[in-house]
């Protein structure tokens, strides 16, 4: 699972062993996606995968959406911690560039969940849609670099152009897996970093002519 996830030497049993169910329902899930394809999965099948009862896929999950795509709202929940206990004179461009620094690469299962939805066009939409939470997230973080009240034009511009990047980097990676070219390693990640580069320049500006 992500390296994002709560180590379970951090939990206590009870946590331990939710944890856990989330995470054989999770796996159990992206398995039967893989081999049979998302939309002829059913919840009932990857309860009996799982081999947990159907209800107790809803203690932990609201949809097979949710399962397949719960690794991003993990990713959106510590980039908004990294923005927002980021150290007094580091910028939101700074956060960000320490984020991606702290994911690990991806593993068999992320490799695999990228497949799935590379595969399926209503899925990357449905990403593309929990990607949209990035938006007024780095606007409100940049408007504290700016030292602006929440909407100013200039963070949620600049918020739109760092949204963007990640998008149009997430979907290039997505249509490579699609065409079975994946890019190599690294480069995704690469043409980011150089658009975070340009923007942080913008900022640096931005923060001096104010």
């Amino acid at each position: 699972m992500s390296s994002l996830d709560t180590p379970a030497a951090n939990l206590g049993l009870r946590e331990r062993k939710k944890q856990q169910t989330r995470e054989t329902i999770a796996r159990a899930a992206l398995r039967l996606f893989a081999e049979r394809g998302y939309d002829e999965t059913t919840l009932a099948d990857i309860a009996n995968a799982a081999n947990v009862a159907p209800r107790t896929i809803f203690a932990y999950f609201e949809s097979k959406e949710d399962i397949l795509l719960c690794e991003e709202n993990g990713y959106l929940t510590a980039l908004k911690r990294r923005l927002d206990e980021r150290p007094a004179g580091s910028t939101t461009v700074d956060a960000i560039r320490g984020f991606l620094s702290s994911v690990e690469h991806p593993d068999e299962e992320a490799k695999l969940r990228k497949q799935v939805i590379a595969a399926n066009p209503d899925l990357q939409v449905k990403m593309r849609g929990r990607h949209a939470q990035l938006e007024p997230m780095l606007a409100e973080s940049i408007a504290q670099d700016l030292g602006a009240e929440p909407g100013d034009i200039r963070s949620l511009l600049i918020a739109a152009s760092m949204a963007t990047a990640f998008t149009s980097v997430s979907d290039r990676i997505f249509a490579a897996e699609a065409a079975g070219e994946p890019l190599p390693p690294g480069e995704g990640m690469a043409i980011l970093d150089q658009v975070l580069e340009f923007l942080r320049g913008g900022l640096e500006a931005l923060q001096r002519d104010g």
